[in-house]
């Protein structure tokens, strides 16, 4: 393990922590710097994912930042989603995957340059 990837490890954990999609930036950092296939990419994310996600769950129960009605049903579906997706992760080609991730990064990447912020009240406006 070199420093670099100690770094970015410990970005990635901060952003994901804070909600802000720090296993993108570790994916993209594994298969474009380190040039990692894209579904070991993805299942390197998922045990990375793991700590940070339990504590920052804690974290945000205790703080009463969740609304802890919605837990179990976002449990629930998240779970079966995961399923569902390792299942089509099975049967679906890495470059095929690569593309698609792809272009989920564009189109986020794209929702963000163009929408506008939300207010400081709470709010949102879409442009």
């Amino acid at each position: 393990m070199t420093l670099t990837d100690m770094i970015i490890g410990f970005i990635s954990g901060l952003l994901g922590s804070m909600g802000f999609g720090g296993g993108t930036a570790l994916i993209v950092y594994l298969t474009v710097f380190e040039a990692i296939e894209q579904k070991q990419a993805q299942g390197i994310n998922l045990v990375f994912f793991l700590p940070y996600a339990i504590y920052s769950v804690f974290s945000y129960v205790k703080s009463d930042m969740i609304n802890k009605k919605s837990i179990l049903p976002v449990i629930f579906f998240s779970l079966a989603g995961s399923v569902i997706g390792f299942i089509l992760l099975e049967n679906i080609q890495t470059d095929f995957l690569s593309k698609c991730f792809g272009v989920f990064l564009l189109l986020l990447g794209s929702k963000e340059l163009f929408t506008k912020n939300a207010k400081a009240d709470g709010t949102s406006e879409k442009s």
